[in-house]
């Protein structure tokens, strides 16, 4: 419960940096065997929580699935594909004006990306080859 009384004017109880701030009552927090871990400062404990936390909370929940894992997989692969482009083929600004510049641009480098692949995938020598 937010408020324990009611206001003349309606109060949001939504704090400048954007939480909403819980209060016990002293007569809960008195009784409590936890009172000394808990809030040995104050009557009462006091729990912020911010506004966002409820999608927080969701955010949470999901990261914790088998699912999000390989999604998380996936991204770290394409993440790092992207930061070779830009740290290896030197694309970190684009050269041509325009979206349709930049997908130019982008499609050369990927393609250069993914002969560099091609070229280590097939450079490898098998095992049983003699060299003619």
């Amino acid at each position: 419960m937010q408020f324990r009384r009611t206001y003349a004017t309606p109060r949001s109880g939504i704090s400048k940096d954007g939480t909403r701030l819980y209060r016990s009552s002293k007569s809960d927090c008195r009784d409590c065997a936890f009172k000394a871990k808990c809030c040995p400062n104050t009557p009462q404990r006091k729990v912020p929580r911010d506004l966002d936390e409820d999608a927080r909370d969701v955010a949470r929940a999901l990261a914790k699935t088998p699912a999000y894992e390989r999604s998380r997989h996936r991204r770290k692969k394409v993440e790092m594909l992207f930061a070779h482009l830009k740290r290896i083929l030197k694309l970190g600004r684009l050269r041509l004006r325009g979206p349709k510049g930049a997908r130019d641009e982008f499609l050369l480098a990927a393609t250069a990306q993914n002969l560099r692949k091609l070229a280590k995938l097939r450079a490898t020598p098998t095992v049983g080859y003699a060299a003619a």
